[in-house]
């Protein structure tokens, strides 16, 4: 059905925004934060027929607010913040001159549902209704499934073409292939055996609750088949490189296994595998969003051979 098939897309694209945004912001990597506020002014003017403006534009960090439509007399915050004490702040600013506005709050990459029935404290009696008034993600999508499917349509071709990411692959295999001649050069003073047992993948993540990385190992499972002829072309070499790479990656799992949240066990072990690149001596610097997007890919492919997180069928730990 075209119905299931647009929704899921862009159940998907807005929860992988989301989840990047989370991982970036704990990184203290806040670009992305600033593009998401124009991508959300444009997607809420497209799914509400609002007419928001950046007020930033217009006024640099404008105190409390992000966006305004001022023919409907909304004003918007949009953050990757969702607490009581976030909205509060924003609404304890010198808004007078909105007093007569609808005050909304967006929450671009945290659920707010426990917002919506606390009191807030509204000075400047901007017209504010946490129930209605707070946006995440979960009510988004919400909306979204009870339009019609020609509103759908149109949503979906929006995010498509704000969302969708088509790396160059030629691109891709050129940085795949640096990385992976950095990684395997690195000294290992671990090594560990690997698991050979089969498995579905769907089952694999499900049953290793990774509800945020699901996103990522959907969308770069396709490069499996390119990392493999790279790993083929050098083994070949008689260097066994790809037992190297591996090996490094599933040495940072076993350090991080330990960790309460398997979602944090996989982008903790993205995060170190960078910062390994980077400290490497014979690293030459490539822009950080295709650096991010290859060690993505390199850690979905161990994932996939199951060098990393836990075999549902052998039910042991990948790194025991």
């Amino acid at each position: 059905m075209k119905r299931q098939e647009y929704f899921n897309f862009i159940e998907e694209k807005l929860s992988f925004l989301a989840t990047r945004i989370e991982m970036r912001g704990s990184l203290n990597l806040i670009d992305l934060h600033l593009h998401a506020e124009n991508f959300y002014l444009n997607f809420f003017n497209l799914l509400f027929e609002w007419n928001l403006i950046n007020l930033n534009i217009e006024q640099l960090n404008a105190a409390g607010i992000d966006l305004i439509d001022r023919t409907r007399k909304i004003v918007v915050q949009v953050s990757a913040t969702a607490t009581k004490h976030k909205i509060e702040s924003a609404l304890n600013k010198n808004l007078s001159e909105y007093k007569d506005y609808s005050f909304k709050f967006i929450a671009i990459s945290k659920n707010a549902e426990n917002l919506k029935g606390k009191n807030f404290s509204n000075p400047h009696s901007l017209k504010f209704f946490p129930s209605e008034d707070i946006f995440d993600i979960p009510l988004i999508l919400s909306n979204i499934k009870a339009m019609k499917i020609d509103k759908i349509k149109v949503i979906y071709e929006f995010i498509k073409k704000e969302l969708k990411n088509e790396p160059d692959p030629e691109k891709i295999e050129s940085n795949l292939t640096t990385i992976i001649k950095i990684l395997s050069q690195q000294d290992l003073t671990k090594e560990i055996g690997f698991e050979t047992k089969p498995f579905d993948i769907e089952e694999k993540i499900s049953y290793n609750q990774l509800d945020k990385a699901r996103i990522f190992i959907n969308d770069y499972i396709i490069h499996h088949p390119r990392i493999e002829k790279i790993y083929n072309e050098y083994d070949k070499q008689g260097v066994n490189k790809s037992f190297s790479v591996l090996n490094g990656i599933r040495t940072e799992y076993a350090k991080l296994s330990k960790l309460d949240k398997t979602d944090d066990i996989f982008f903790k072990i993205i995060e170190k595998v960078i910062n390994k690149i980077r400290e490497s001596a014979n690293y030459t610097p490539i822009p950080d969003e295709e650096l991010e997007l290859c060690v993505q890919i390199l850690v979905v492919d161990a994932f996939v051979r199951c060098k990393i997180f836990v075999n549902p069928l052998s039910n042991t730990n990948a790194h025991s």
